[in-house]
C-alpha cells in the first residue's frame, strides 16, 4: 500500500497535465487550418494552415479549465450518472449475481470450461469495439467483469481488462466501427466498409495478442494471488454475495431480468450501427432497461429509487475525472496549438521512404491522440491532410486510415487525457500507476504488432 500512498491521485495527475498544457500555449505558436463542412462535419482544408493571433492561457484559464471541462463533457457526465443508476437497479434485483454464480458453478463442475470463459468474453467485447465502437459503455460492464474475475480466482485487473482491454483492442483493430473507420473512410473518399478482408485479419491478431497476455497474467494470479498489485485492495472488495448458496437460486425472474439486459444490448448494437444512436439514445435505453428490470424483478418504487441513487453515487469519482480530463482539451483548443502540432508533424513526414512514412503517420496519430482522444474528432482533424499526403507518397488511402485507427485506438487505453479511460479506472478502483505498470508491456507489444501490420499493404498487396 505504500506505493499507492506515494503516487498521486488521478485528479492530481490531470491537474498537473493541465498546467503543462497552459505552459505549452506559451511555447507552441498559435495557428489554424481553414475548415469546411463535409457531410455534416467540420473538416480542415489541406494546405490552408496559417498563423493566428497567439492565445496563451493564463492562471485564470488554468483554474477555469475544470468547469469548462465539465461544461464540455456535460453529456457524457450525465450519461455516467444515469447509466450507473439504471444498471444498479438491475443489479439490485439479484439477477446479475445469480447469473455469475451459475457461471462459477459451471467452472467448478467442469474445470476444463473455465479456461475458455475469459477468452470468450474478451472476444465478445472486442467484437463490440470493432463493430459499433463500444467505449463509454465499458463503464457499466466493469461492474460485472470485476466480480466475475474475483470469483473465478483472478484479480480486479483481469476483470477490468476483460471488458476495457477487450473493447479497446477491438476499437483499435476495428473492421466496421462507424465512429472511426466510417468517418475516416468517408473523409478519405473511400467506399464504406471497404478493405474489410485485411481489417478482419488485423482485428483477429490484436484480439489474440490481448487474450494471450491477459490469460498468462490470470494464470499467474490464480496460482499466487499475492503477486497481484491489487492484492490488498481486492481483499477489501466484498463478493461474499457470490458465494451465498441460500435463497432462490437462478430463478425464472432472474432469467427474465437478464433477458431484458440482453435485449437492451442487442438494441444498443443495432441503434449505434444502423440508427446513428449516441449518448442521448443510449442513456434513454438504459433508463428504460432499469425501469423494466425493476418491474420484472419486483422492486418496489422506493427500492428502485434508492438503487438508482446508490448507483449514481458510485459514479461520482468517475464523473469528476471525466470532467477534469476534458478540461485539458479545452485549454489546448483555446490556446490554438493543436493545428500547429498537426501541421508540423505532417510536414516532417514528406520526402521519406514509404515504409518509414507510414510508421510516422501511425506515431503522429498516436501523439495527436493525447490532445484529441475522440476517434471521430481526430479523423475529421487529420484525414483531410493524411489522405492527400498518402496520394503524394504512393501510399493507399486505406493504409492511411489503418494508421489513423491504430494511433487513435491503442493509446486511448492509457492516456490521462481520455476521460473515459480515467473514469473506468476510477469505477474499477484501479490506481493509475498500477494500470500503467501492468498495461505498458501489452501496449508495446500491440504497437510493434500494428507497425508490422502496416507494412503488408505497402509490399504484398494493394487495397
Amino acid at each position: 500500500m505504500k506505493l499507492f500512498k506515494k503516487f498521486p491521485d488521478s485528479i492530481v495527475i490531470i491537474m498537473a497535465i493541465m498546467l503543462g498544457f497552459v505552459l505549452l500555449t506559451w511555447i507552441v505558436p498559435a495557428g489554424e487550418f481553414n475548415r469546411a463542412e463535409v457531410a455534416g462535419r467540420q473538416v480542415i482544408v489541406a494546405g490552408s494552415y496559417h498563423k493566428v493571433e497567439p492565445a496563451p492561457q493564463g492562471i485564470g484559464d488554468f483554474f477555469m479549465g475544470p468547469i469548462r471541462g465539465f461544461i464540455s463533457a456535460a453529456q457524457i457526465i450525465g450519461f455516467v450518472f444515469l447509466v450507473g443508476g439504471a444498471f444498479n437497479i438491475l443489479t439490485r434485483t439479484g439477477a446479475v449475481d445469480a447469473g455469475l454464480r451459475d457461471i462459477i458453478k459451471l467452472s467448478e463442475r467442469k474445470p476444463g470450461y473455465k479456461k475458455w470463459i475469459i477468452p470468450l468474453i474478451i472476444t465478445l467485447f472486442s467484437l463490440a469495439g470493432a463493430t459499433f465502437g463500444m467505449c463509454e459503455e465499458v463503464l457499466v460492464f466493469v461492474l460485472i467483469t470485476i466480480p466475475l474475475s474475483l470469483a473465478l480466482g483472478y484479480d480486479s485487473i483481469v476483470g477490468l481488462s476483460i471488458s476495457f482491454v477487450g473493447a479497446g483492442v477491438g476499437f483499435a483493430g476495428a473492421f466496421i466501427n462507424p465512429f472511426t473507420i466510417g468517418v475516416a473512410q468517408g473523409i478519405a473518399e473511400l467506399a464504406p466498409a471497404s478493405g474489410m478482408g485485411y481489417r478482419l485479419i488485423v482485428w483477429g491478431i490484436v484480439t489474440i495478442i490481448a487474450i494471450v497476455y491477459i490469460m498468462r497474467y490470470a494464470r499467474r494470479v490464480e496460482k499466487d494471488k499475492t503477486i497481484s498489485p491489487m492484492y490488498e485492495i481486492d481483499g477489501e472488495r466484498d463478493i461474499s454475495h457470490l458465494d451465498d448458496e441460500e435463497g432462490e437460486g437462478f430463478t425464472t425472474r432472474h432469467k427474465l431480468v437478464l433477458f431484458i439486459l440482453a435485449a437492451a444490448l442487442a438494441l444498443l448494437v443495432i441503434g449505434v450501427s444502423s440508427w446513428h444512436w449516441y449518448i442521448d439514445e443510449i442513456s434513454a435505453l438504459f433508463i428504460a432497461m432499469g425501469v423494466a428490470a425493476a418491474i420484472v424483478g419486483k422492486l418496489d418504487l422506493e427500492g428502485a429509487v434508492e438503487a438508482f441513487k446508490d448507483g449514481a453515487r458510485d459514479m461520482i469519482t468517475a464523473a469528476l475525472v471525466i470532467g477534469l480530463a476534458k478540461g485539458l482539451i479545452v485549454i489546448a483548443e483555446d490556446g490554438r496549438i493543436i493545428d500547429t502540432i498537426l501541421n508540423g508533424i505532417a510536414a516532417a513526414s514528406e520526402g521519406l521512404p514509404q515504409a518509414i512514412t507510414v510508421e510516422i503517420m501511425f506515431i503522429f496519430q498516436t501523439f495527436l491522440n493525447f490532445f484529441v482522444p475522440s476517434g471521430s474528432g481526430q479523423a475529421a482533424l487529420t484525414m483531410p491532410i493524411m489522405a492527400p499526403l498518402s496520394d503524394l507518397l504512393g501510399i493507399s488511402r486505406q493504409t492511411a486510415v489503418l494508421a489513423f485507427q491504430f494511433g487513435d485506438g491503442l493509446i486511448n487505453m492509457i492516456i490521462p487525457t481520455s476521460g473515459v479511460t480515467m473514469g473506468i479506472l476510477a469505477v474499477a478502483k484501479v490506481p493509475y500507476n498500477v494500470w500503467i505498470k501492468w498495461f505498458t508491456p501489452l501496449l508495446l507489444i500491440l504497437i510493434v504488432a500494428c507497425m508490422l501490420l502496416l507494412l503488408p499493404p505497402l509490399f504484398l498487396f494493394s487495397w
